[in-house]
């Protein structure tokens, strides 16, 4: 498929093994082996959250692993100047606005997410990769 997107909440589900999500995830990614996977800055934001707030240093070390593993795509200001217009046109959240324009700018073939909003706003691009 070329590549991939990873919204936070997937990576989170993979890296915490969550007891429903987790091995889905797992499953989708090696159903495509030929891809690479990306995520952004705001990704690794958003998943060290939890870990800090908690104290949890090993959880946190695991995600620091885990970032290895994954493209790191760039948020230059084309990102949030997209990430703008994406809010004001389909009402989406800063964080959420900024992932469908970060994936739109690295011209992702994908962007997974667990986010119908996401989904919607993106005329194809995001694909709710946790839906039965």
């Amino acid at each position: 498929m070329g590549l991939i997107y990873l919204d936070a909440c997937l990576l989170i589900y993979l890296v915490e093994q969550h007891p429903r999500w987790g091995q889905t995830m797992e499953i989708a990614m090696s159903e495509h082996p030929e891809s690479d996977f990306a995520i952004s800055s705001l990704v690794k934001c958003a998943c060290l959250v939890m870990p800090i707030r908690r104290g949890d240093s090993v959880l946190r070390q695991e995600f620091a692993a885990t970032f290895g593993d994954f493209v790191t795509l760039d948020m230059p200001e084309a990102v949030y100047l997209q990430a703008a217009e994406l809010r004001a046109r389909f009402r989406l959240k800063t964080p959420d606005a900024l992932h469908l324009a970060c994936a739109q700018h690295h011209r992702c073939d994908a962007l997974w997410t667990d986010d119908d909003r996401l989904v919607q706003a993106s005329h194809g691009l995001a694909r709710a990769i946790l839906d039965p």
